[in-house]
């Protein structure tokens, strides 16, 4: 559609173009129109400066043979003077007709300058008219070429999808094709949401029936040791047949297929029971729809199926509505990794608060000895200098202390601080504290 309009719109614009060319020619035209008419005035001014031309040389060729008859009919007079008077009269008709020749050339050339100034802007537009409209022309086919190009790879495109919809079609009549598309979009499905194969959701596991071993599509492992399973086995059969319907009756009888096979498979997962087979898993099963036109169709054709559905413990889930839930269960795996985190944080607290209670009575017990030592040290100094410095000073006063003096001791007057021991912790305080952060985080 986007072509058509772009091909409408480039024949709008070149009609546009080539009424405003047109108008403009006619124009030019007409300025042509009136430049051959002075021209032809000036045909007609030149014919008028030969017919006087003409004139003037019959007037000459007049008084020639006016003076062949004057000098016939003087001859008999002076000769001379005929002569002369001849003479002059053929000079001033020759000076007449010299000045008649110039005005008529001098008007001649100011008539034609006058039409090559009226004629040479004509002209200088006709050549830009043309090259304008040769342009619009090539731009035109350059344009068109474009277009049959995009027409024809959207044609191509269009088979090609057309192509690879009906393999694709042929493809999911088969159930074997029909299963592993669905698994393969349940499995696009589950990574969307952020869950990893193996560690929050398994495929094809094996589970233990009434009679045989079944084996469901996905099995996802919620916190708290829960599962949820989930079959992507749906019927497309009736879909497909519907999309190939020639009319709009075909088509809803097609899509009452669809209702009518989906409420089979449905009743089918029932009778399967696959919750008996897991541990603390809810007694409902997921179907996954991979399409949300295939849930569309089946509730145009049966509104009843999703109360039918949940009634037989079955979950009808469209891409959307699973990728919600499984980001649900993931915000739960999220919220038990915090409270395991806040668990062992408890732990290392409680532990480390029995390691402080230790290191505290450690020195408790140091600042006890350190002030036992600093009270041995001023007793020893209080005896040094009772009993020592009074007999070593006598030993400077005979003369034999070598010029050295004994340095003078200090007590310590400063004692070490007292360390309050804490009490062992009795109580899960700091664990309900630290649980109630995670819990918050």
């Amino acid at each position: 559609m986007n072509a058509l309009w772009l091909l409408m719109g480039l024949f709008a614009g070149a009609a546009l173009v080539a009424v405003t060319a047109r108008a403009r020619l006619r124009s030019l035209v007409a300025e042509a129109a009136r430049a051959g008419e002075l021209e032809r005035e000036l045909v007609k001014t030149r014919a008028d400066l030969e017919h006087e031309r003409a004139l003037s040389e019959e007037r000459v060729r007049n008084v020639t043979d006016s003076q062949e008859r004057l000098s016939a009919s003087f001859k008999a007079l002076s000769a001379e003077a005929l002569q002369a008077s001849m003479a002059q009269l053929t000079q001033l008709a020759r000076a007449q007709l010299q000045t008649v020749q110039a005005e008529a050339k001098g008007d001649l050339d100011k008539r034609q300058h006058a039409v090559e100034q009226l004629v040479t802007p004509l002209k200088e537009q006709l050549g830009r008219v043309d090259a304008q409209l040769l342009r619009l022309d090539q731009e035109r086919r350059e344009a068109r070429g474009r277009l049959e190009a995009q027409l024809r790879s959207l044609t191509e495109t269009g088979e090609r999808l057309r192509s690879e919809t009906g393999a694709l079609i042929t493809a999911l009549r088969k159930p074997n094709a029909r299963g592993q598309w669905g698994q393969m979009q349940l499995r696009n499905v589950v990574e969307l949401a952020g869950m990893v194969r193996h560690c929050d959701f398994s495929e094809q596991s094996p589970l233990s029936g009434d009679d045989s071993v079944l084996r469901p599509d996905l099995v996802v492992r919620m916190p708290g040791g829960k599962h949820v399973v989930v079959d992507a086995k749906a019927p497309l059969q009736g879909v497909l047949d519907a999309y190939e319907a020639r009319d709009e009756e075909e088509r809803a009888r097609h899509l009452r297929d669809h209702a009518r096979l989906l409420r089979k498979h449905v009743k089918m997962l029932s009778e399967k029971a696959y919750w008996a087979g897991l541990d603390s898993a809810p007694d409902f099963v997921v179907l996954f729809l991979p399409g949300e036109h295939l849930y569309g169709a089946a509730l145009e054709a049966d509104p009843s199926l999703i109360e039918d559905a949940m009634a037989r413990r079955v979950l009808i889930a469209t891409p959307t509505t699973l990728l919600a839930m499984l980001r649900a269960v993931a915000y739960g795996w999220q919220q038990e990794r915090v409270a395991e985190s806040a668990q062992a944080i408890s732990e290392l607290g409680r532990e480390l608060h029995g390691r402080l209670v230790k290191l505290s009575g450690f020195l408790a017990t140091l600042g006890s000895r350190l002030n036992s030592a600093v009270r041995a040290y001023n007793e020893t100094v209080g005896s040094y200098e009772a009993r020592v410095l009074p007999a070593a000073r006598r030993f400077a006063d005979h003369g034999a202390a070598g010029g050295r003096e004994l340095p003078q001791l200090e007590q310590v007057t400063v004692s070490a601080r007292t360390v309050d021991a804490p009490e062992p912790a009795e109580s899960d305080e700091p664990h309900e504290q630290l649980t109630a952060l995670g819990a918050r985080r």
